[in-house]
């Protein structure tokens, strides 16, 4: 008889090597992503100073609306509204958020008033 009668023990596999593939990949995709962008909001608040002249331009910002000086608007007409009530641009709006406001609300609401040309605007407890 020849040697190929005796049974050959088997080997088990070595998860070791895997094992390092695995957290070698694991470090390199943590390193490579992003996980959020960042993006800052130039707003002052409130005790940053600052002057204020002309008349009222409070900006209640709700969940379901928008109040401009106590007056309920459509987020569309805020703008053409605020440009009656300014004299520049450059005037200073106040910005408040009521209530169960998210901050993303606000965030939409500021970036809908610089998008039609409002530069400064405050934001408010």
């Amino acid at each position: 008889m020849t040697g190929l009668d005796t049974p050959r023990r088997s080997r088990r596999p070595s998860l070791t090597p895997m094992i390092d593939v695995v957290f070698l990949l694991l470090v390199f995709f943590m390193l490579a992503s992003r996980f959020g962008l960042d993006q800052v909001l130039p707003l002052p608040l409130a005790g940053a100073g600052g002057t204020y002249d002309g008349p009222p331009r409070l900006i209640d910002v709700s969940p379901d609306g928008v109040r401009l000086n106590g007056r309920a608007l459509d987020e569309t007409a805020l703008a053409a509204t605020l440009a009656e009530l300014v004299k520049t641009p450059d005037d200073m709006l106040i910005l408040r958020g009521q209530d169960q406001a998210t901050l993303q609300r606000i965030v939409t609401v500021t970036d809908a008033l610089r998008a039609a040309g409002f530069k400064s605007i405050v934001l408010v407890e």
